[in-house]
């Protein structure tokens, strides 16, 4: 089964030109979905990523995608 990991492209800590090709690298067969994800308050004042079910949030991209990293159905 694929991964399913969506962001949203108003956050304001995630920049998608860097955060794309990280996230393909963590999970290669993923299904990226883009969009709002009504996760605002958080959303406004760190990175966040909800993959296979799960919010991960983060001061930094780097550091959430290595908290999601765990959550990668391999």
């Amino acid at each position: 089964m694929a991964n399913d990991i969506r962001i949203c492209d108003k956050c304001k800590h995630i920049k998608m030109k860097s955060i794309l090709p990280k996230l393909k690298q963590l999970a290669p067969d993923a299904e990226i979905k883009i969009g709002c994800k009504s996760y605002c308050g958080p959303c406004n004042k760190r990175v966040f990523i909800f993959i296979n079910g799960r919010y991960v949030t983060a001061p930094t991209e780097d550091e959430a995608i290595e908290k999601a990293s765990q959550y990668v159905k391999q």
